[in-house]
């Protein structure tokens, strides 16, 4: 295994300041279908992030394993990679690294958005995912998975997923480190079958 530490590459942020809400719909427009550069909004502020090889990979790794246990558990879900959510009134927007609709009824929003924090910037993306009412933010940062759940319009860190309690996320975060993908699912499933028979 090659561990997450010895990854090396930054993330490429630009945050603009004093950016009124149609400047960030322009640039939405000037970037077009592209899922990068990602763009989020927050009260004038604009980020915009190219985000690194070793940034993809990670949200990657977690896509495929959560994924791959949803499946296993037949669980219903439908990903929507970084879709654009956006509240105008609410004065911010913000795409995820990878968000998720669980059972089969549409929705406008997802119940999950999965971040990678492989650099900081200078927005506040989880205020942006609360002020929107998305009910659930997985944040990968320094090798481990951060739950936040939503509770009365705030968001508050929490031990488990409340959306999937029984989804280990201490072990996904330990897979990630396998050199292949194969690998790190091999491994999971591996780990998931020794949990059940002990």
């Amino acid at each position: 295994m090659s561990g997450i530490a010895a990854l090396r590459e930054h993330d490429q942020i630009i945050v603009f300041h004093d950016v009124t809400w149609e400047d960030y719909e322009h640039v939405l427009a000037i970037r077009g279908d592209k899922s990068a550069p990602r763009i989020a909004y927050l009260e004038g502020e604009l980020k915009i992030m190219s985000p690194s090889r070793d940034h993809e990979r990670i949200k990657s790794f977690i896509r495929c394993l959560l994924e791959t246990w949803c499946i296993d558990l037949d669980i219903e879900l439908t990903p929507f990679g970084s879709w654009t959510l956006q509240g105008k009134k609410q004065d911010c927007a913000v795409e995820a690294d990878e968000c998720y609709i669980f059972g089969t009824e549409p929705r406008g929003l997802p119940h999950l958005a999965v971040e990678v924090e492989w650099s900081r910037s200078g927005i506040d993306e989880l205020r942006i995912y609360q002020r929107l009412g998305v009910e659930e933010v997985w944040i990968w940062s320094k090798g481990v998975i951060e739950v936040y759940t939503l509770a009365d319009g705030t968001f508050a860190r929490s031990e488990r997923s409340r959306i999937l309690p029984d989804l280990d996320l201490a072990l996904v975060a330990s897979m990630l480190g396998h050199d292949t993908l194969t690998q790190a699912v091999r491994a999971f499933r591996k780990a998931l079958e020794a949990e059940r028979r002990a």
